[in-house]
């Protein structure tokens, strides 16, 4: 159980006369909890009041693992055959009696749930919502945090090493993110934070590409965005590379986009805003007639998810803090020509930053 920021959420409950709290994400479950765990369409619920104890509700093939976690509070669990809510609303009186205001996730809890909740509890306020204050509390990672995010770096840089060394002509994409998860799992990085991209030639021209059978090809740049979970902390880096010689087109794209990317990590620093450096990549890219090809946000949150507050991107005033960790990657993408992408997830120092992935960015032929 994280005892500090459970007791940064009992701070703000009381704060908002909050009765009790409902934590329906199954990240945010692990980060308060401890446990971590992915209920797909199963319930996984973490009920935190303002004074008493918190129970944590898991499917019954789950119950065992959750004791064995870190959270040392009850667990209660229940069969497929079970109406989850309803053992769940008998919790809630049993324990906590009659709620007088709940706060729910509003941007992550399913509909019928919430329905179900309100039913059993008619005269509760369910207004309030959690999501702002837990992308808060995520905002600012401890020691212990980027300890973690540090670690999850390290294996996404061996990540690239497998990959890279499977780079040649005729070789498939998915053949590379196959011999890639393969050496990981012998190593016992068990999970990926997001299913790994190889995209070869003109297919790396799609952001969010899926690898296939297209293969790679003497004188192509081959596209890497890769991640794994350690210890229930993500990471995610892109590099591009190249499979034999590199045209001066493809160097000339590589490079603009490297720029762009060196000008935002060196002004990674307290004080400058997430949208200052967006534009600061994003004028490098404009500046040399591609502004319509980088498509996307220059960077996002990193922790227990792949994708957390805040958003680096343009219009956001939100001032970068130490503490702070957020992606920075800038890309080009030209349809049916090249795409590359340059990555690093960091955390912010005091005057400064520090990428959680080492692997070089210089253009490397393979």
């Amino acid at each position: 159980m994280n005892q500090e920021k459970v007791l940064e959420l009992r701070k703000w409950m009381e704060k908002n006369d909050v009765d009790l709290a409902y934590v329906s994400d199954a990240s945010h479950i692990g980060y308060f909890s401890g446990f971590d765990s992915n209920p797909m369409e199963r319930v996984l619920a973490l009920f935190i009041p303002l004074e008493k104890d918190p129970f944590l509700f898991a499917p019954g093939l789950e119950v065992e693992d959750a004791k064995a976690s870190s959270f040392e509070y009850d667990v209660v669990g229940y069969l497929d055959s079970q109406d989850p809510f309803a053992l769940i609303v008998d919790e809630i009186k049993k324990r906590y009696g009659s709620p007088k205001k709940i706060a729910l996730e509003k941007n992550q809890l399913v509909l019928d749930r919430y329905l179900r909740l309100s039913q059993a509890f008619p005269s509760a306020d369910f207004s309030t919502d959690l999501t702002p204050l837990v992308q808060e509390l995520q905002l600012y990672k401890t020691e212990e945090e980027c300890q973690r995010l540090i670690e999850a770096g390290s294996t996404a840089d061996l990540a690239f090493e497998i990959g890279f060394r499977h780079v040649k002509p005729g070789v498939s994409e998915e053949e590379i993110v196959a011999e890639i998860e393969y050496e990981l799992k012998k190593k016992g990085i068990k999970q990926m934070s997001f299913p790994t991209e190889v995209l070869a030639g003109p297919n790396a021209a799609s952001p969010h590409g899926t690898p296939g059978k297209n293969t790679c090809k003497e004188n192509e740049l081959v596209l890497f965005d890769l991640g794994t979970i350690v210890n229930g902390y993500c990471s995610d880096a892109t590099r591009t590379v190249a499979c034999g010689k590199p045209t001066d087109h493809q160097k000339d794209i590589y490079n603009i986009v490297l720029d762009a990317h060196m000008a935002a990590l060196n002004a990674v620093k307290p004080g400058v805003t997430c949208g200052q450096l967006d534009k600061l990549a994003r004028d490098v890219i404009e500046s040399h007639g591609y502004g319509e090809y980088f498509n996307h946000r220059l960077g996002h949150g990193i922790g227990t998810t792949i994708h957390e507050f805040p958003q680096i991107v343009g219009g956001n005033d939100l001032e970068v803090k130490e503490g702070m960790c957020f992606s920075i990657e800038p890309g080009i993408y030209l349809p049916n020509d090249v795409g590359v992408r340059i990555e690093d997830c960091l955390f912010v120092t005091k005057d400064g930053c520090i990428p959680f992935t080492k692997t070089s960015k210089e253009l490397t032929i393979l």
